[in-house]
């Protein structure tokens, strides 16, 4: 205390105890260094007892500041915000459908969209924004009296900068360090950055619609366009959500956001910003704006899943930018699909059928469609790369077999009971034809004759069969195996006909046809293979004409969709715990599942019934 009375007094202190000034003696009390302490009277003793605690009261203050910056993330961290690239799928005609790890839109800038779009936001949020600082004085005064009338918070008083100190925080947590964080960044945000800096990072951070953000993403996600091509109604719509995104979506809560937009234009109109032809003309949009129905990605689930699969098997844990995957899926054929199978399978529930799928190819094996099921959200289990039995649908590897060996579709086998050891399997509706064409005998799905060609050209030639159509992997080398007791998958089973289909020639199913970043460099291009041509010219011709008779005449008959199918297989495993349809129009083969996951049984549901219907209504 002496060393810092002999310093004040050096630089020429006006305290009036500089030296050993006594009184009676003594030396001058101590508490004279502090001028606002008065010597004698009540508020000086007072205050000489309030002195130390102000004293510890500055201290913690000072010291509760410093370890709120301690604990603050660097602020390059804040605006420059790492993150997982995102991988988008697009469908054949570029169309997004589904987006992995998307957390904003593209970035935009004052500059790079219409006046509109950042007045609307400043109408409303911070009318002041370009006259005070990190806090607005005079809208805090204006927003208490309000409230304080009101008896309640009607009115806010936070600027924007405040408002993105907030948004550039990973998480919101209502702590009273974190406010004090939030008010640090927004001084710091108004010394570095211009209004229009600022501004431009409050556009790209601010939260709107699940999850992302960005008005860019908002703009997408709710009109399906990019924030530069947003009308002076749809900036309004998108400024009135920022109060609340939730209560004010235009797409769940229109009149709300109706509403709210008139106040955002009302403002504009009040400031300025536009004229008053614009006013009523946005007016009148607003009056006349319905929701547009957003894509429902779940049907798109499915599909989506497969693809990312498939990008992450190429790339692993090598993603370092975002990706824009493009697809072979076709949207509008996807939907059909999706809509014949849910459908058909809820209006066939009292028949104990609760699951279904679909996958339809190209003849170079383009996926175009796939349905792994009735919804995504209740079950993320993909339907069409499951195992099942396929049942009768086998049976087209053995005919191909036995064409191949020479016989022809109209040559009469025996339709008679049969038995190969203790395999003594019965046709589905225990009846027996007799003396048959080949071509019935597949029309029909009779089981004799198939077991009979498999023993007469052998077991290994139709494995060896189904292996060279690909699909031959997992089957069993037994006599069973002939009648769909091996499992296989839709997509596998589907690929099979394909060949036929495809005029004998090699199908390989794929789902992406190239992947750029986001500055459209390629990452990956497919390398189409040559199609080798895997069955000879005359075996493809008969088979192709006895598939058409399975649609004419036998068991597919439910299939036929004015003239489009060319053919198809019915297949239903045994106890009709699957159920199975394999047909084709002039570009694509389609493949159709129905059953349980449980594999319990159905109630008596054949491939030649539901299965059936659903390729129909996908087709028509």
């Amino acid at each position: 205390m002496k060393a810092l009375q002999k310093i004040l007094c050096e630089k020429g202190s006006r305290l009036h105890n500089c030296g050993p000034r006594r009184r009676g003696g003594k030396a001058a009390p101590r508490h004279a260094l502090l001028p606002f302490v008065k010597r004698r009277g009540a508020v000086g003793i007072l205050l000489r007892l309030l002195s130390p605690l102000i004293l510890v009261g500055a201290l913690a203050a000072f010291g509760y500041v410093m370890l709120v910056l301690m604990r603050m993330p660097s602020l390059d961290s804040i605006l420059h915000e790492t993150r997982q690239p995102a991988i988008i799928i697009v469908d054949k005609n570029g169309y997004e459908i589904r987006s992995f790890g998307r957390l904003m839109g593209d970035p935009v800038t004052t500059n790079s969209v219409p006046k509109y779009v950042w007045q609307s936001i400043i109408a409303i949020e911070d009318r002041r924004f370009f006259d005070h600082g990190a806090l607005d004085y005079r809208g805090l005064f204006r927003s208490t009296v309000t409230n304080i009338r009101a008896r309640r918070i009607v009115q806010g008083g936070s600027t924007i900068s405040q408002q993105l100190a907030k948004n550039l925080f990973l998480e919101h947590s209502r702590t009273m360090s974190r406010k004090m964080q939030e008010l640090i960044l927004a001084f710091w945000l108004e010394e570095r950055f211009t209004k229009e800096q600022i501004l431009d990072l409050y556009m790209n951070r601010v939260s709107l619609v699940r999850g992302m953000r960005g008005i860019d993403a908002a703009s997408r996600d709710l009109f399906g366009k990019t924030a530069d091509e947003l009308t002076l109604s749809e900036a309004a719509m998108i400024a009135a959500m920022l109060k609340a995104p939730t209560t004010y979506n235009p797409l769940r809560r229109p009149e709300n956001a109706k509403r709210r937009a008139r106040l955002v234009l009302n403002a504009m109109l009040d400031q300025k910003y536009i004229s008053e032809g614009a006013h009523r003309a946005a007016m009148n949009d607003i009056e006349n704006f319905r929701p547009r129905i957003r894509p429902d990605e779940n049907i798109y689930r499915y599909f989506a899943e497969y693809v990312v699969d498939d990008v992450r098997s190429r790339f692993g844990n090598n993603i370092t930018s975002d990706m824009i995957v493009h697809t072979t899926l076709d949207s509008r054929l996807q939907q059909r699909a999706a809509s014949a199978v849910v459908k058909n399978v809820a209006g066939a529930a009292s028949r104990n059928v609760t699951q279904g799928a679909a996958v339809a190819l190209d003849k170079d094996g383009a996926i175009r469609a796939m349905v792994g099921g009735l919804d995504y959200q209740a079950s993320q289990f993909n339907r069409t790369t499951a195992l099942r039995q396929p049942g009768s649908a086998f049976k087209s590897v053995v005919y191909l077999v036995a064409l191949e060996r020479g016989m022809s579709p109209s040559d009469i086998v025996m339709d008679e009971p049969f038995g190969i050891g203790d395999y003594n399997p019965r046709n589905f509706n225990d009846k027996f034809y007799g003396e048959i064409s080949l071509s019935i005998a597949f029309a029909r799905s009779v089981n004799s004759v198939p077991l009979k060609l498999a023993r007469e050209y052998g077991l290994g030639n139709v494995l060896g069969m189904a292996s060279r159509m690909g699909v031959g992997t997992r089957l069993r080398r037994e006599y069973s195996t002939i009648l769909g007791a091996s499992e296989m998958t839709l997509v596998e089973l589907t690929t099979l006909h394909a060949v036929i289909f495809n005029g004998g020639h090699s199908v390989i199913p794929y789902a992406i046809n190239f992947i750029t970043d986001s500055f459209d460099n390629v990452l990956h291009k497919r390398t189409p293979s040559a199609q080798v041509q895997l069955l000879g010219e005359r075996t493809v011709v008969e088979m192709n004409k006895m598939l058409a008779d399975v649609v004419r005449t036998g068991t597919g008959r439910r299939a036929q969709a004015g003239g489009k199918t060319r053919g198809g297989k019915t297949g239903t495993s045994q106890n009709s715990r699957d159920a199975w349809f394999i047909g084709a129009t002039h570009d694509l083969t389609i493949g159709v599942w129905v059953g349980n996951d449980d594999d319990s049984p159905t109630a008596g549901i054949t491939g030649g019934q539901l299965p059936a219907e659903i390729f129909k209504s996908i087709v028509e």
